[in-house]
């Protein structure tokens, strides 16, 4: 995919659904998804962008940045799940209306945000771009479904290589990883709120990953030296992400 020119003609939109089904958009269809968006912002380090129970009337694309679903208990923060350039943060507000948790930044995000009377519409004139919208949906519960298994299965060290090993994929689809890693603000916290691991924890893990070589997470890089030793250990098969492997979208050739 010639995706530096993709982003050129849509740069608000144009990382939606890359290496899954874009490859099913028309281009009436970008043009149309494109136009959605009718406003756009910038958000800095930990700014909430939706807290549960809000009332929306609008759904919000991630344009650049990074952000976090979280759920607050007690005095702690757990992050449920993350969001990558070209996600639909909160398609799931256009039928709940109230979302039954927040959406976090981390570090400075834009975002831009399409009205739910356009989706109404979208829904009715452009069947195929809904069934799109609603693929994506579903794609967060399949990621929901995996971690909810990996946090089962893994020690603290395998989970936080699994992120990685997920994060180092999904900025893959979207043109923003690097053959040796990729770059995230997140910060030991956020690593660990995604991981269920205390600080004390994830520092020890973190340092075990360093020192068999698996993974280097230093000031918001990320280098990983052998990827597929690293999927090896965390037992990560991206099948999930509907991109590579047996559940595979991606149109070849």
């Amino acid at each position: 995919m010639a995706f530096s020119a993709e982003f050129d003609r849509y740069p608000l939109t144009g990382r939606f659904l890359a290496g899954r089904l874009r490859h099913e958009l028309t281009d009436a269809e970008k043009t149309e998804l494109e136009q959605l968006v009718v406003r756009t912002s910038t958000l800095e380090d930990g700014e909430r962008l939706i807290a549960r129970g809000d009332a929306c009337e609008w759904s919000t694309i991630l344009i650049d940045g990074f952000v976090l679903r979280t759920l607050d208990s007690g005095e702690r923060r757990y992050a449920v799940s993350f969001h990558v350039p070209g996600d639909f943060v909160d398609l799931h507000c256009f039928a709940l209306k109230r979302l039954d948790h927040n959406i976090d930044c981390v570090g400075r995000a834009t975002i831009g945000q399409v009205p739910h009377s356009a989706i109404t519409r979208v829904m009715a004139e452009r069947p195929h771009l809904a069934r799109l919208f609603w693929f994506s949906t579903l794609l967060d519960a399949a990621m929901h479904r995996e971690w909810i298994m990996k946090l089962e299965q893994l020690t603290a060290p395998k989970r936080i290589a699994h992120v990685f090993a997920e994060i180092w994929r999904r900025l893959d689809m979207v043109g923003l990883g690097y053959p040796d890693g990729f770059e995230t603000p997140l910060r030991q916290t956020d690593i660990a709120e995604m991981c269920g691991a205390t600080a004390i924890h994830t520092n020890r893990a973190l340092a075990d990953l360093r020192r068999n070589g698996l993974a280097d997470f230093q000031r918001g890089k990320v280098r990983i030296a052998d990827r597929r030793k690293l999927e090896a250990y965390a037992d990560f098969d991206p099948a999930y992400l509907y991109s590579d492997g047996a559940l595979a979208l991606r149109r070849t050739g």
